[in-house]
C-alpha cells in the first residue's frame, strides 16, 4: 500500500454538528466500521414533556435532547456529558443516563483495547484449507477499517466484510456454538468473558471483493514465550471486544 493511500485512508477534518465538534474522516468511504451515526432528534414540537420523568417543558424546565438516542428530556434526566468517541465526537456530549452508561461502557475499548489492536500481535496464521500456517502479526489499521496481516506475504481484510468471528479456546474446535445473526456478522458464544474457558485463538471468515464463496482463515497463539502468548490472549480480547461493537453498528 503506497504511502499516499495510506494518508488518504487516514485524514480527517473538523467539522460542527449541532451536536458538537466532530472529528470525522475526510472520506466518508474511510470511516471506522465500529461508528455510529447521529441520531434524528425528536422535534420539539412532538415532545412537550420530558421522555423520561413526564416532566412538561416549560420556561423553566427547558428541554435537552440526548446525542446519542436523540430523544427529548429534562437538565435532571439528560445532565450527564460523556465521551461518545463512536460518533466522533471530540468532546463529552450531553447523553441521558441509559446511554451515559453504554458510552461508559464503550470508553473501556477506546482507552485500552483499540489500542492492543494496532499494536497488534503475532500468530500463527492458517489460510481455507492450508496445512501449513505462516507466523504472521495481526494488527488493525489505523483507520479501524482494516485487519493488516504481515509475515513473509502482506494480507489485507476489510473489517466490514468480516461474516464471522469466533475465539477458539481450549478444547473447542471451529465452527461450534456459533451465534446466528440476520445482519452478517456472527460472534462466538465462547469467548474470554466465558468462564474459565482460555482464548487461544481465532476463526475468522470474510468475503473478498470479486471473488465467489466465503474465504476463511484461522490465528493460532503460538507456544513461544509468555510474554508473547500474553500479548496475543490481550489482542483476542480486544478484537472479540471490536465484535461486539460491530455487530452493533450493523444492527443500528
Amino acid at each position: 500500500m503506497s504511502s499516499g493511500v495510506a494518508a488518504r485512508r487516514d485524514a480527517k477534518k473538523l467539522v460542527r454538528s449541532p451536536s458538537g465538534l466532530r472529528m470525522v474522516p475526510e472520506h466518508r468511504a474511510f470511516g471506522s466500521p465500529f461508528g455510529l451515526e447521529e441520531p434524528q432528534w425528536v422535534p420539539d414540537k412532538e415532545c412537550p414533556r420530558c421522555m423520561q420523568c413526564d416532566a412538561k417543558f416549560d420556561f423553566i424546565t427547558r428541554k435537552h435532547h440526548c446525542r446519542r438516542c436523540g430523544r427529548c428530556f429534562c437538565d435532571r434526566c439528560c445532565s450527564q456529558k460523556v465521551s461518545l468517541r463512536r460518533m466522533c465526537f471530540v468532546d463529552p456530549v450531553r447523553q441521558c443516563a441509559e446511554c451515559a452508561l453504554v458510552s461508559h461502557k464503550e470508553a473501556e475499548f477506546y482507552d485500552k483495547q483499540l489500542k492492543v489492536l494496532l499494536s497488534g500481535a503475532t500468530f500463527l496464521v492458517t489460510f481455507g484449507n492450508s496445512e501449513k500456517p505462516e507466523t504472521m502479526v495481526c494488527r488493525l489499521s489505523n483507520n479501524q477499517r482494516y485487519l493488516f496481516l504481515d509475515g513473509d506475504s502482506h494480507y489485507e481484510i476489510e473489517i466490514a466484510h468480516i461474516s464471522t468471528v469466533q475465539i477458539l479456546t481450549d478444547g473447542v474446535p471451529p465452527g461450534e456454538r456459533d451465534i446466528r445473526a440476520d445482519t452478517g456478522l456472527r460472534r462466538s458464544l465462547l469467548g474470554p468473558e466465558g468462564g474459565n474457558t482460555r482464548a487461544t485463538g481465532m476463526f475468522l471468515q470474510y468475503t473478498v471483493p470479486g471473488a465467489e464463496g466465503v474465504a476463511q482463515l484461522q490465528l493460532t497463539a503460538g507456544e513461544d514465550g509468555n510474554a508473547s502468548r500474553r500479548q496475543a490472549a490481550a489482542w483476542l480480547v480486544a478484537m472479540h471486544k471490536a465484535a461486539k461493537l460491530l455487530y452493533e453498528s450493523r444492527d443500528q
